[in-house]
């Protein structure tokens, strides 16, 4: 299939939070799916349905939710996996099912301990059914750049008979090279019969640091789709960064000669979307959306960049989203040119929320010389309803003399309660204050805390990720604060409501158990 639009496949919902640490809840991916939604992305992979019920429930919600994208589940080679996927996505307007099968001689002889003819009878079954609930079928060849081209050839002709619309061949183990990968590509589509009727697609892992390289020169073999996460996250070293790949058929046009839907001012949003929920923040020399991509301190690049913006910048922050430029506004502002700079940043927000935010925004014009546009994002992306716990306010005594000491308040239930304790550092004491106050986090464990600034300069807001885990759950909190302490409390504190909104959950699903069962025998004794 012919064509010079490339689809944008995002897979930061699933191979992307298979890395460690990367694990998001249901509410944090609907958030991350919404903003993939509106910048444009063609494909979201919202998970794998029959990895648990709580992916299962993320890939019905997403369905549900999405506007515009394909919303896609993946599946293994298994009967109850595409039924699972199958009932995920029944509320998708345009639902994919993307199955997929070893075809290298070292996964079918180690791991599947299968031949290749049985392997073909697998690739065969599963799209046949997966074809029974969706036109939309994706089949991939997993480990691709292992395996023969003539069986891999075979493979995929039996994919394409079976019915599925997308072959993508993979790079599982980020073993190819930009001239491998464009061999395998341009040796298959020209053998395969049926090749022209499908959309070929590429994925590629990060293990040699060449999976954006190895995805544009499938993109010039005639690979159509790209499968990518944001920040490039996912298993081992990770995965063809999105950012990367789109950027790249936008500024090299001259070259590529093809063009992408993805809306490119979004990229830094969702970056730093993603970097929040997982906790994980982009190193500062990452191409597109690191802190320091539009950075210049060289004095010879200096004094290019003040007579002529193109002599050391190829592309402009604002085309990825990066704001450069002072919020013009301050302490006087009204509710109606805030609500105008947030459209301008994409942000929409109800009534109640705008008002909280302007709230903040108040609050944080008191403290600070300089507002950046990242600045209220992160306002904008704190904002959380239905909290039991909320800040209330923080004394810290620290220093080399005396007992490091926190005096906390927290509203609980709309209460306030106070405490004091001490603890091993600043840090330390607080969290025991709130661990104090909250009963019902004494056993929540701290796996990760993290801090890092928003804006530069010495006022610059501190932004703070806080992990816990409890009783096999783990949750992000997040917190920004032009205090890094009081930024500290509220990521604490922005955990433990996710732990308890997990917890009321659980309650709930027992009553309307506990219910069922109290109905069922009424019924049976009448």
């Amino acid at each position: 299939m012919s064509t010079d639009q490339i689809i944008i496949f995002d897979t930061t919902l699933r191979d992307g939070e298979q890395s460690p640490g990367m694990s998001m809840t249901r509410e944090e991916k609907l958030l991350v799916a919404d903003v993939l939604d509106q910048m444009g992305v063609d494909v979201i992979e919202a998970g794998f349905a029959m990895a648990s019920d709580g992916d299962f429930e993320s890939v019905k919600a997403i369905a549900g939710q999405a506007k515009n994208a394909v919303i896609c589940s993946l599946a293994r080679a298994k009967e109850a996996d595409i039924r699972r996927a199958a009932e995920a996505l029944k509320e998708a307007k345009r639902p994919r099912i993307h199955t997929f099968m070893s075809t290298s001689e070292i996964h079918l002889t180690h791991q599947f301990k299968i031949s290749q003819e049985q392997a073909l009878e697998v690739i065969k079954n599963a799209v046949t059914l997966a074809r029974s609930f969706t036109d939309n079928v994706e089949w991939s060849a997993m480990d691709a750049t292992r395996t023969e081209i003539p069986f891999l050839t075979r493979a995929v002709e039996v994919a394409i008979a079976a019915g599925a619309t997308t072959i993508n061949l993979p790079d599982t183990v980020g073993y190819g090279t930009p001239e491998t990968i464009a061999t395998m590509f341009r040796a298959v589509m020209a053998n395969a019969k049926g090749a022209e009727k499908v959309v070929f697609s590429f994925h590629g892992q990060n293990d040699l640091g060449l999976a954006s390289a190895n995805s544009l020169a499938a993109v010039l073999a005639g690979a159509r789709q790209i499968e990518c996460t944001i920040n490039g996250i996912g298993e081992r070293a990770g995965n063809t960064s999105l950012e990367e790949v789109v950027m790249a058929l936008k500024v090299r046009k001259d070259q590529y000669k093809l063009s992408c839907s993805v809306k490119s001012e979004y990229l830094m949003r969702a970056s730093r979307l993603v970097t929040q929920v997982t906790g994980q923040p982009v190193q500062v020399n990452k191409a597109i959306v690191g802190a320091n991509a539009f950075a210049h301190e060289s004095g010879i690049h200096q004094d290019g960049m003040l007579k002529n913006r193109d002599t050391y910048e190829i592309m402009t922050p604002e085309s990825v989203g990066v704001t450069k430029t002072n919020l013009v506004m301050g302490k006087h502002s009204g509710r109606a040119a805030f609500k105008d700079k947030l459209g301008e940043l994409g942000v929409r927000l109800g009534d109640n929320q705008l008002e909280d935010a302007f709230v903040r925004f108040k609050t944080l014009a008191d403290k600070k010389k300089e507002i950046f546009d990242e600045d209220i994002l992160s306002l904008v992306d704190t904002d959380a309803a239905d909290e039991r716990y909320s800040f209330a306010s923080l004394q810290i005594e620290a220093g080399t003399e005396g007992p490091q000491m926190a005096r906390l308040g927290l509203l609980i239930d709309g209460k306030l309660r106070t405490t004091k304790k001490e603890g091993a550092g600043p840090v330390d004491a607080m969290f025991k204050a709130i661990k104090s106050l909250v009963l019902e986090a004494g056993d929540a464990q701290l796996k990760l805390y993290q801090v890092h600034g928003i804006t530069g300069g010495t006022d610059a807001q501190a932004e703070v990720s806080v992990r816990l885990e409890q009783e096999g759950r783990m949750v992000t909190g997040h917190g920004a604060d032009i205090d890094t302490l009081v930024a500290s409390a509220k990521a604490y504190i922005n955990a433990l409501n996710k732990l308890d909104r997990f917890q009321r959950r659980i309650q709930l699903t027992d009553m309307e158990e506990g219910a069922a069962v109290d109905k069922t025998a009424k019924k049976a004794a009448s």
